[in-house]
């Protein structure tokens, strides 16, 4: 299974769960408080990544890291990107060197 396929499935069911009861979904809850707390949602996310990386086991780092996709995943659908876009621009710099990519923009 590729780890693409999987993100899309994640991407098809936060946009399927978005509009359920709050009381009943994570997804739901999280687009009912607005995209200010789905952002800063992720941002915590990414920050116990970091603690995760720096202290914690190798579990720790894994579990942490699928939150931030799942929260990224939310604030993506959220602005309405698809996960299609970022793997676009994701191929799009395959084979370039991260100093000339950033030196582009």
């Amino acid at each position: 299974m590729e780890s693409s396929d999987t993100l899309e499935r994640l991407a098809a069911a936060i946009a399927a769960r978005r509009g359920a009861d709050p009381a009943a979904s994570y997804v739901a809850q999280l687009h009912s408080r607005g995209l200010p707390v789905i952002a800063r949602k992720l941002g915590e996310e990414a920050v116990e990544a970091i603690v995760a990386a720096l202290a914690g086991t190798r579990g720790e780092l894994v579990g942490e890291a699928a939150d931030v996709l799942f929260h990224l995943a939310a604030l993506l659908d959220a602005k309405g990107v698809a996960m299609a876009e970022v793997a676009a621009e994701l191929a799009r710099r395959e084979g370039t060197s991260g100093i000339a990519e950033k030196a582009a923009r």
